[in-house]
């Protein structure tokens, strides 16, 4: 399983371990990473996601999953993601008669 959060993109970084003598190692920096249940109105289900804590409250100030995912370009979204805002996108649109 990737170290990437499924729903902001952010994944692990690279950098040095800096001694006191200046000497650099290279070490990498990874994000904080939860297995959360979060809850989709429009589907009325909850949806378990690898998800940053940033990332969760992100999606939390923006007013839960539905807002965010129909907010945040495809790119950042991981495929679970984006075939999740395919299928809320096609519930919550309105049927044309």
């Amino acid at each position: 399983m990737s170290r990437i959060c499924e729903l902001t993109g952010k994944g692990r970084q690279v950098g040095h371990n800096v001694s006191h003598a200046n000497n650099k190692t290279k070490r990498t920096f990874l994000p904080n990473l939860q297995n959360v249940t979060l809850l989709s109105d429009v589907l009325g289900k909850g949806v378990r996601l690898r998800v940053s804590t940033n990332g969760l409250r992100s999606v939390e100030h923006v007013g839960g999953l539905d807002n965010w995912l129909a907010k945040t370009s495809d790119e950042k979204l991981s495929l679970r993601a984006r075939r999740l805002k395919r299928e809320i996108a096609k519930k919550a649109a309105p049927v044309a008669a």
